[in-house]
């Protein structure tokens, strides 16, 4: 037998048959078949053309030919006129990837149980509804999402071509001021944005790019959280996905409820280490929490020696007067971890967030950060701090902010005109989803209706952690249209009647 040479074309290693052997096309085909159920020849993996056999195969075209016909008799491969044979798309069986009973133990043997844990695997779960393929052409619904439809793509796509063009001729130095805290022009063009959107007054130095907000969450955990010993508060309903990775670093997790004002800080545990909320924009109930709630919070935190994680995900969106301060001021600097996100202003796809940190914890979380990856990419960070920098974002929240405010009245005048007591809108002055309490259905069933409809949107009980929990509906407003959202009142109308 011979080997054969590895190529560009065809990468697996094959015992090519003896030249004129009638065995040819067995061997060949037993070593093909094999690597494909296996999957060495992943699904959509081109096969050689024919013509090149000789010097890939060791065969003539012809042997070739008959090799790759039982190959497709058996539903190996399949061909595409004009393009080709490919390996078939086939369910992957046990085989030699072992049996369900070796898998079950070594997941059991192997795998931290905190990854298997409901605490950790629930929240991570509330975003899916396993409707997903069935409402591809449907109207969604759900919160937390942008349209990207309205977000300058051709411009953005030339600030990135521009800043790589300066990398092939300036390669990024990591001898740049906390060169591992992120691009430093972005920083600083961060700082500017958020002292003019925020009211927040930081430094470069105070800020720590991110991979996302999720990132962020998870340094703070890993920084914060003493396995088996740390509290951790947060608000009941909130964001899942905070809470799962606080549970990952090993915290007790305790749930605050929330009220009209915000988290009730008379019943956050003394012993809380750490405290995460969502102040300016509660999520997901949308009320933006009181002046005298945060003078309490920021009081309790002080005198308990806490630390406040701020999620301020969706800051820039506020639609009736003036902006609310972050809870993060030069006053309340040691005390608060303000973590903002560039998924609602620009794009998630972004996966780009920050951190502003107390300076006595830079040093560890930059650690920290470094431990998991060394930078988000740079090519990325230049094209965001740019876009930032010009004032391109400021222009795209001053445009989107008044399609969203549109959006968001329409559903609030419908909620007022058209369902007296049946379903009730929560006042918010903030962001791109409404939540409103109903009066005498079953959210969850009204929801699964709704999804048969063709209209998906999550219920308000999947946000809880507790076992008080109301019945309500979470309408996001961010992806839908006027004519969309009109249809959807519309059907929900008639569904709770």
């Amino acid at each position: 037998m011979r080997e054969s040479a590895g190529n560009t074309l065809f990468e697996l290693a094959l015992r090519l048959p003896e030249k004129g052997s009638r065995q040819a096309v067995n061997l060949l085909y037993a070593q093909l078949a094999e690597a494909i159920r296996d999957g060495r020849l992943a699904a959509g993996t081109r096969m050689p053309p024919t013509r090149s056999a000789p010097a890939v195969l060791g065969v003539a075209r012809n042997t070739a030919a008959e090799l790759y016909h039982r190959l497709l008799n058996e539903g190996l491969l399949v061909a595409r006129q004009g393009a080709g044979t490919f390996v078939a798309p086939a369910p992957r069986t046990g085989g030699r990837a072992g049996s369900n009973d070796t898998k079950h133990q070594l997941a059991a043997l192997r795998i931290n149980p905190v990854w298997l844990s409901d605490e950790v695997t629930g929240p991570m779960r509330f975003w899916s509804d396993g409707q997903a393929q069935q409402l591809e052409q449907g109207v969604e619904l759900r919160p937390a999402l942008v349209d990207s439809r309205l977000f300058p793509s051709a411009l953005f796509r030339q600030l990135l071509a521009r800043q790589l063009r300066m990398l092939e001729t300036r390669p990024p130095s990591f001898r740049s001021p906390q060169g591992n805290q992120g691009n430093y022009a972005l920083r600083q063009a961060v700082t500017r944005h958020v002292a003019v959107a925020r009211a927040i007054g930081c430094h470069a130095d105070d800020l720590l790019v991110t991979a996302g907000a999720q990132q962020a969450f998870d340094l703070l955990a890993r920084m914060l959280v003493v396995a088996g010993e740390t509290v951790v508060a947060v608000e009941d309903p909130g964001y899942p996905p905070m809470r799962a990775v606080f549970a990952a670093a090993g915290a007790h997790v305790v749930p605050v409820p929330v009220d009209h004002e915000g988290i009730i800080v008379d019943a956050i545990p003394r012993n809380a280490a750490v405290i995460c909320v969502t102040p300016s924009h509660q999520f997901p109930l949308g009320v933006a929490m009181s002046p005298q709630r945060r003078q309490a919070l920021l009081a309790h935190a002080r005198g308990a020696g806490a630390v406040i994680v701020e999620d301020d995900y969706d800051g820039e969106f506020r639609f009736d007067g003036a902006p609310l301060s972050a809870l993060r001021t030069n006053e309340a600097a040691d005390h608060v971890f303000y973590v903002g996100t560039f998924s609602k202003c620009m794009l998630p796809s972004l996966r780009l967030g920050f951190v502003i940190a107390p300076a006595w914890a830079m040093p560890a979380l930059v650690t920290v950060k470094n431990c998991l990856d060394w930078h988000c990419p740079s090519f990325l960070q230049l094209g965001v701090g740019a876009f930032v920098a010009d004032g391109h974002l400021t222009r795209h929240v001053r445009k989107m902010r008044q399609i969203y405010r549109q959006r968001r009245k329409l559903v609030l005048d419908a909620l007022r005109r058209d369902f007296g007591g049946r379903l009730t809108a929560i006042p918010s002055t903030y962001g791109m989803h409404i939540t409103a309490l109903l009066g005498d259905h079953d959210a969850n069933d009204v929801a699964a209706r709704m999804r048969d409809a063709g209209f998906r949107m999550h219920t308000l009980d999947r946000y809880y952690m507790g076992e008080t929990r109301r019945q309500g509906l979470v309408i996001g407003c961010g992806i839908a249209d006027q004519d969309q959202l009109a249809s959807a009142l519309n059907a929900l109308d008639r569904l709770i009647t």
